[in-house]
Parts: structure tokens; sequence; C-alpha cells
């Protein structure tokens, strides 16, 4: 599990000592330019090495220091496909600290992606195929030209307080015109996110969300069980079997109707598709609701796809790893 972007913003009230215009551009690595923001003189500068992508965006005012637009895991570990524990976490927040003479543990934290890559044994595409609705959310698929390699698919979830996003990762490292370590290449890797990027308070229950609360334990286990709960809150597209013998009654039976259904048009999401365009007439909500029902059932119905066995087995591999 990583932190991947992340921004931060460390106010005056948390660093009184400390005069940000006259210190802190010391000890960035490039300043890119200078102007004014409601009457305050900003400076805008690089922390990092911008070659390779492992840098941070700083802006600078008497008021405050905004730290935005990088990874946490590029900065500290070079790449963003390795991963980051409670401890490496610490030791990034430290190393900015110690680069920027700033107590950046203080820092309030605007913007925060949970990621995790996972190494899977076949096309990024072919489990995307079984990735149902959420029922927290919306579910919806992009699809963008990259400068190689062809077309990058992401697929989105979006709930009030955070986004889930499964995409491949080698696609979006190529796209970038960034290097993939050895260990990845010839890989089939996912990339699975959730990203809060608005009202961080509201989403934990908190005043605010600090950079020391990254690496407390409490809330550290907090972004796994939610990143790991909320995979599992998706609902599966399954391989659908008739199973007689397992078959308990007309409900059974009827489920199997609309099953067979969905496997007709192409699956789930073709089907649910086809019924929204429909829903505006108002009159097929039941209709949604049956086939919501039908493809959530997996007894004797449908069996668990093996690409879904895999995934789901990775995401709880993960979460006990980090535990």
């Amino acid at each position: 599990m990583a932190f991947d972007n992340l921004d931060f913003k460390l106010r005056i009230d948390d660093a009184p000592n400390i005069g940000f215009l006259n210190e802190t551009p010391q000890y960035l690595d490039t300043i890119t330019g200078e102007h004014d923001f409601n009457g305050e003189r900003v400076i805008s500068g690089i922390l990092g090495n911008t070659l390779n992508g492992n840098h941070f965006k700083v802006t600078i005012s008497r008021l405050w220091v905004n730290i935005k637009n990088g990874s946490l895991c590029k900065y500290i570990l070079g790449d963003n496909f390795q991963t980051l524990g409670r401890g490496e976490t610490q030791k990034a927040i430290e190393k900015l600290s110690d680069t920027l003479h700033l107590p950046i543990d203080k820092a309030t934290v605007s913007r925060l992606h949970v990621a995790q890559n996972l190494m899977m044994k076949n096309p990024v595409q072919v489990y995307f195929n079984h990735l149902g609705e959420w029922q927290n959310g919306n579910r919806k698929s992009t699809r963008a030209p990259t400068m190689v390699n062809g077309i990058l698919e992401t697929l989105y979830y979006h709930q009030s307080n955070s986004i889930l996003v499964f995409y491949d990762k080698l696609k979006e490292q190529r796209a970038k015109g960034q290097p993939i370590p050895k260990l990845y290449q010839n890989r089939y890797i996912i990339s699975y996110e959730q990203r809060y990027e608005r009202r961080l308070p509201k989403a934990f229950n908190v005043e605010r969300v600090t950079a020391v609360m990254l690496y407390s334990e409490k809330f550290y286990i907090d972004l796994l069980d939610r990143w790991h709960d909320n995979y599992f809150n998706i609902n599966k597209i399954n391989d659908v079997t008739i199973n007689f013998e397992d078959m308990k009654g007309k409900k059974d039976l009827y489920n199997m109707g609309i099953l067979a259904l969905v496997e007709r048009v192409g699956g789930e999401l073709n089907l649910i598709n086809q019924i929204k365009e429909a829903q505006r007439s108002g009159k097929l909500d039941k209709m949604k609701q049956a086939l919501t029902s039908a493809c959530r059932e997996k007894v004797g119905i449908t069996t668990k796809n093996e690409c879904i066995l895999e995934l789901d087995k990775e995401v709880k591999r993960a979460v006990k790893f980090y535990r």
C-alpha cells in the first residue's frame, strides 16, 4: 500500500517562528516564478527531479507553503510501483521536513491517493470485464489514446467523498514516458486506487487531516480497511452456469432467466446501460432492481470467475501484508 499523490498546506499558525518567504525558497531545487495572489507575494518552485517525475510543485507566501502535484512514493523511493508502509511513510514526511526545514508533520493534507499495484496473470482488460456496479457509487469507464501502445482504459467508481480507480499501470507509465522497473516489465499490473480529493475532514470525520496522521496506526488501518471494503462492495460479474440440482425453488429459476438474458445481451453492464436509457420514461425501476438482485445471486446459479478469484486474493493479500 502506498500514498501516491498528496497535497500539503502548512500555515503560519503551525510554524509561527519561520519566515516562509525569506527562508523556504532557498531549499527548493528550482524557482519557477513569482507573482501576486490576493495582494500577497507568492514564489513558485520545484522540489525534486522533474526529469523522472519525482518532484513536488511548491508555492510560498507569507502565510503558507503549498506542496502539491507530487507522489510521496516517487519522492522517497524513486517510483510509485513500490509501496510504502507506515514506517516508510514517516521517513518520507521526515525527509520533506528536513529538506525544506519545515514541520511538514503539522501540515494539512488536502488531497490523498491510496494505491496498490497488483501483479496479475492476465491482461488488465480481462478483469475490468468482471467488475460491475458499485453499491455505493456510479461506475464509469473512459478510454483515452496514449502516446504509445494504443488506448489507456480507466475504470472509475464515484461516490460523494472519494473515487475508486482501476487502470493498467504499465500503459499509464508508458504514456507518461516514464521508465518501468525491471521487476514489472512484461507483466500485467492493475493499479487500484482510492482517491480523496476534496472535503477530507468530512470523509474521515475529523477536524482536519494532517501529515502526522498518515503514519498513525489508527488512521492507516482505517485507510486500508476502506480500500479493501470498497473493492468487495463492487458487484462482480460471475460466470453463468445451469445447476438444477442446487436450485431451491421458483426464485432461483427466475434469477436464472434474468442471468441468461444478461449473457445474451453481452453482460450485466450492457444490459444496465440499455435499462438506463429506457429509464428516462420512469417505468423500468423495478426491472433494474430485479437485474441487480439476480446478478448478486451466487449459490447454484453462478460460479465465481477465476479472474475475480485471483483479484480478490490479491486485494486481501495487500491488506494482510500491511496490517
